[in-house]
């Protein structure tokens, strides 16, 4: 999240929002969220119901929750997904920011 938090202004002007869903529950992300001071979104989903909407992997050999990100356009659709085999296996924030470029250039186009 650290990553995400460098970079969130760069997302912002590009349209984008970024929402962090985690498994813990309501109480300990908020608490989590309140002492990183993280300026963006954090959705608890200790249930995991978003999870397995969008397919994250839980693999308990690698600590549980596999990372995962995903760019939703403004019609709800899933314009890039990836998903992480390792905690560390998350795309760089350029790749990001390129792909929302790309994206925004097509709606424009």
């Amino acid at each position: 999240m650290a990553q995400l938090r460098q970079d969130y202004a760069q997302f912002q002007q590009r349209g984008a929002e970024i929402i962090v869903v985690g498994p813990e529950n309501a109480r300990a992300f908020a608490d989590y969220w309140q002492k990183q001071a993280l300026p963006f979104i954090g959705l608890p989903d200790p249930k995991a119901s978003v999870l397995k909407l969008y397919g994250q992997e839980v693999n308990l050999f690698k600590l549980g929750r596999m990372p995962a990100q995903v760019i939703v356009d403004r019609e709800g659709l899933a314009r890039f997904v990836h998903y992480g085999h390792s905690m560390a296996d998350i795309p760089a924030n350029e790749e990001l920011l390129e792909l929302l470029d790309q994206l925004n250039q097509t709606a424009t186009a």
